[in-house]
């Protein structure tokens, strides 16, 4: 296998193990220069960014490597010179207000993308359904209704819909409001004998987003007008995307009419973020502010801290005992601001493989030898890509062992169906059912 064949299957799994926007800023730039017996030559045309690669990423691109070449491998890094100079802004580490005027205007947080959200099996049913909404608004899942406690990314994922909408139909009306906003301002309309220009402002919009839609809950005068106002937007085609604390079914005084509706479209629960995800999250938060956080800390203030906007708090806390004191950040100081008994980092589950193949062969009621063999029908190939897709996303198992316990499979076979099914949770409800079903008898 020459060196550009054997650095693209690479690069595909290491897309596989990181994120999106990790790989596209950071390891997709990179070329295999040269092996000399056990040396391992890798090229970036960016000065800076080879470092950072080399830092963060030696010991995974190396385990990658080493399992594809079957030796054990030193890796240096280095620096192509360019005359070009590339621009490579990662979303997670450069935060850009939008270009559009409108997001400003309609109140939308620069900050609230599909980039800067960090998924995980708490929050992953919700990211899919809201990355379709964002695709195709008013046809796919209408209305779309996410519900959950606080800090849970209700609110950002509502917003990332709107600014893809918005860079993609600059037309388009939006209106983003919480139910409180929209109650008090149909209650002055009412007062100031206005309520037909309330009317063809909400009326009129092709996108609506109420923000905590539990405050509409008797108010009566509020849900008749809301009824109709959601009436219309949906009968002209347009979208509606709704945040709750809790389901339309356990909403108190809410209107029949209005619950009825709520629940026609798409109703997903987004749970509490576990610590891998309080990890990913305050990841982000602190390249936001451009700090270089070790990953030890991160995942000591993850451990002490359940809340994601808590630890967004506390973390600016520590940053500003740092600056006045002038103290570094370290452990001692997290400990002293945390002012409690600390936990360590919780140890991961783990579920071995062989369990997971039996967990989806029950699923779908196959046998082991239906699921080892070689049958495409796809009754029989969307579970084995099922399972290529847990073994590789959740449990992160080598693609070469994960082709053994499936008699013998290719890895590139291997990257199609984990890819496929990534594809297929964005845009099948069937394949998210089937892949938390699966999860859940998992992992619980």
């Amino acid at each position: 296998m020459d060196t550009q064949s054997l650095w693209q299957i690479v690069l595909a799994d290491l897309e596989l193990q990181i994120s999106k926007a990790v790989f596209k800023t950071f390891i997709s730039q990179t070329k295999l220069l040269e092996i000399n017996d056990q040396e391992v030559v890798i090229g970036c045309n960016q000065p800076m960014m080879i470092n950072l690669i080399e830092k963060r990423y030696y010991p995974l691109i190396k385990k990658v490597l080493d399992g594809y070449t079957k030796k054990d491998n030193r890796l240096v890094f280095k620096a192509i010179p360019s005359q070009m100079k590339k621009n490579f802004d990662g979303p997670l580490f450069q935060i850009k207000p939008s270009e559009n005027l409108s997001s400003s205007q309609i109140r939308l947080n620069p900050e609230y993308t599909f980039e800067n959200f960090a998924v995980s099996s708490s929050n992953q049913m919700a990211y899919a359904a809201a990355t379709a909404v964002a695709k195709t608004p008013g046809s796919s899942y209408n209305p779309l209704f996410l519900y959950g406690g606080v800090g849970v990314g209700k609110t950002h994922l509502m917003q990332a819909i709107g600014h893809v909408i918005i860079k993609n139909k600059p037309q388009a009306k939006l209106i983003y409001c919480t139910g409180e906003e929209f109650t008090n301002e149909i209650i002055e309309a009412i007062g100031n004998k206005i309520t037909v220009a309330f009317k063809k402002k909400y009326r009129r919009v092709n996108i609506l987003l109420i923000d905590d839609v539990q405050f509409l809950a008797g108010k009566n005068a509020v849900q008749e007008e809301f009824f109709h106002t959601f009436n219309a937007i949906q009968q002209s085609g347009g979208q509606i995307i709704l945040t709750s604390d809790k389901p339309p079914e356990e909403i108190n005084k809410l209107e029949e009419r209005l619950r009825s509706r709520f629940e026609g479209g798409l109703t997903i629960d987004i749970g509490p973020p576990d610590f891998e995800l309080r990890c990913a999250i305050l990841l982000i938060k602190t390249k936001q502010r451009g700090v270089e956080l070790p990953l030890d800390l991160v995942k000591l203030l993850s451990a002490n801290i359940e809340n994601p906007r808590k630890i967004e708090g506390v973390f600016i806390r520590v940053l500003t005992e740092s600056q006045i004191k002038g103290v570094p950040i370290d452990s001692e100081l997290i400990k002293n601001i945390l002012g409690k008994s600390i936990k360590e980092a919780p140890p991961k589950e783990r579920v071995k493989p062989e369990e997971a193949i039996n967990t989806v062969a029950s699923y779908f009621n196959l046998k082991l030898s239906q699921i080892k063999g070689n049958r495409r029908d796809r009754s029989y190939a969307r579970p084995r890509q099922i399972i290529y897709y847990l073994l590789r996303s959740e449990m992160n198992i080598p693609l070469v062992e994960i082709g053994n316990l499936l008699g013998g499979r290719d890895h590139t076979t291997i990257i199609h169906g984990v890819r496929k099914i990534a594809q297929l949770l964005s845009t099948d409800e069937g394949t998210r059912t089937d892949i938390m079903g699966i999860k859940n008898k998992l992992f619980g």
